[in-house]
């Protein structure tokens, strides 16, 4: 008889293995939420075409070899819209794969899913947007119903190692909290393990950020920027910038701690770089948030690098 239970005594730990620290974990579902037309699609090419030619991304100034990549669009014609795009990003558009639907419709139980995955070895699966692949019985608020297909899924990410990125539109509620504003059931989003939300700032259009919203396996990262628009595409990195203010939940108090801030950064960097988690851990225990301390780690032009996995902030030993 095949055994029911185990002891966690006998299971034997393993490290999370990330495609992107600490956005997109490999292995997981990953969800990218966001209003229609505010360029999650643009984003998600970008990325991939980072991915696929083993370029740094954003934030993370490190190097990988070139992955291959799934890039599955619902909305958009593969050779008049897609692959056009890809070779505008510079991508390798021999890492790029679409799984072909001439004559079956895709959908997120697909078995060609994992079969893809295996032929072609790919690392990251994104799936834009996920309403175009729920099948003909999928109620997006069907809880139940949701929770099994995006287990499924999930499951096919844990057997093939591979990070799935799921793009989704968003409701139409302004208020509450950002994680509950994702179509469809919460439990959506509970299921996945990262997700991240596309925002665009009201005052300057042509500036995006990607906030951390949820983060299972990792702390939040920090907001993502990237500026598209008629001047074209260019990735800002790491941005100080405020998800509440830009969607207008909370006043903007650019001063408030920002002195006492640049004063405790000084002094806690003032020997060598530590890690920015620790950081800001002791800055939050003088009251200070987080966007405060970013504002005064701009002032003060700290540096921020990688190190044994974590992130490092640096002070600038000329602005000091």
């Amino acid at each position: 008889m095949d055994e029911i239970f185990e002891y966690y005594a006998d299971v034997e730990p393993v490290p999370v293995e990330w495609l992107w620290y600490p956005y997109i974990p490999f292995g997981k579902l990953t969800f990218l939420q966001g209003d229609p037309g505010e360029g999650k699609s643009t984003f998600a090419v970008r990325l991939a075409a980072l991915l696929s030619s083993g370029r740094s991304l954003p934030g993370d100034s490190s190097t990988s070899q070139p992955l291959s990549i799934i890039y599955q669009c619902g909305e958009d014609g593969v050779a008049d819209t897609v692959k056009p795009r890809l070779v505008e990003a510079q991508a390798d558009c021999g890492r790029m794969v679409h799984i072909l639907e001439d004559s079956d419709m895709l959908t997120l139980e697909d078995c060609r899913i994992a079969e893809t995955i295996r032929a072609t070895g790919a690392r990251l699966v994104i799936i834009d947007p996920i309403q175009a692949y729920i099948s003909g019985d999928g109620d997006m608020q069907n809880a139940v119903r949701m929770r099994k297909i995006l287990k499924s899924l999930a499951n096919v990410a844990e057997d093939t190692e591979a990070a799935i990125l799921l793009i989704g539109h968003m409701n139409k509620n302004s208020y509450g909290k950002s994680l509950y504003r994702g179509l469809g059931s919460i439990d959506m989003a509970a299921i996945a393990r990262s997700v991240l939300m596309l925002v665009r700032d009201p005052k300057s259009p042509d500036f995006r950020y990607v906030f951390h919203i949820k983060s299972n396996l990792a702390p939040e990262g920090l907001p993502i920027g990237f500026r598209f628009g008629r001047k074209g595409f260019r990735w800002l990195g790491i941005c100080d910038v405020s998800l509440e203010e830009l969607l207008g939940n909370k006043p903007s108090d650019r001063e408030g701690k920002k002195p006492e801030a640049i004063a405790l950064l000084q002094e806690i960097l003032a020997a060598e770089g530590r890690p920015c988690s620790e950081v800001l851990e002791q800055l939050a225990s003088k009251g200070i948030a987080k966007r405060t301390a970013m504002r005064a780690k701009q002032a003060l032009g700290i540096t921020s690098y990688r190190k044994a996995g974590a992130w490092y902030w640096c002070l600038d030993r000329n602005t000091s």
